[in-house]
């Protein structure tokens, strides 16, 4: 597969991001309550959506979410998972080419997806579907390395990626440089997701460049995870800790 083709770079991999990806922080809704004026008129584009896992915050806590995503295993795949919310809208779009309607947006979130876009033809989108008082929240969940377990398990990850070359996610300098001048706020919060090692392999999977079943070095690398989660699991889980890093752009149009 070509490296560049963001678009189907994650076809295949819809059960496992939706299963063993972690969700986001409940707090982060209430920091956009604060820090956005985010209220029930609000309306939302939920951009590189995914499987959905971002929008279900937002939904569960009531709001509405226009669900952008060009991937079609991923968007069908959010569509049965938050059907039951009315909120809900799934629409086939990019982020350089969302299909929204000029000035209809006052709040845009990317979530674990803002480095894979084109940042030049993004931003200029983004201008164009926001209102003048819009904002734009991107988000990271940052896997940690600070414990014997999560060392090996990035290890292991680095040794059987794909090597692929993309803009370095959560990089605060870049993320202000693309947007300048608009002003850019931080803020971060801790999670920890437990896994069993059906968990454990299911998350391995979920990334776009790890080899799926049949490719080369599959099978070696599967028992390898194996391994580690027998090193280490405590009464059957392992414990995967995040930052969850919040970059929120307040749009100077």
């Amino acid at each position: 597969m070509d490296a560049l083709d963001t678009t189907n770079r994650f076809s295949h991999r819809a059960d496992n991001y939706t299963m063993y990806r972690p969700e986001y922080p409940e707090d982060i809704v209430t920091f956009l309550e604060q820090t956005t004026g985010l209220n029930s008129n609000s309306v939302i584009a939920d951009i590189g959506s995914g499987t959905g896992i971002f929008s279900n915050l937002l939904l569960k806590a009531g709001y509405s979410v226009n669900a952008v995503e060009p991937n079609e295993q991923m968007r069908s795949s959010a569509e049965i998972n938050l059907q039951k919310y009315p909120g809900f809208a799934s629409i086939e779009g990019t982020a350089e080419k969302t299909t929204l309607a000029d000035s209809s947006i006052d709040l845009i979130t990317v979530a674990q997806a803002f480095h894979w876009f084109r940042p030049q033809e993004t931003k200029t989108e983004f201008e164009r579907i926001l209102k003048p008082s819009g904002h734009i929240l991107l988000v990271w969940n940052i896997m940690q390395s600070d414990t014997p377990f999560l060392k090996d398990y990035t290890a292991l990850k680095e040794k059987y990626s794909e090597k692929i070359k993309h803009e370095h996610r959560a990089d605060l300098q870049r993320i202000q440089n693309i947007f300048y001048p608009s002003p850019v706020t931080t803020q971060n919060f801790r999670q920890t997701q437990q896994l069993n090692e059906e968990g454990l392999k299911g998350h391995l999977l979920s990334f776009s460049t790890i080899p799926l079943a049949n490719e080369p070095r599959y099978e070696e690398m599967m028992v390898k995870v194996a391994d580690l989660f027998d090193k280490y699991n405590n009464n059957g889980f392992i414990s995967m800790e995040y930052e969850t890093k919040l970059f929120l752009v307040s749009l100077s149009k």
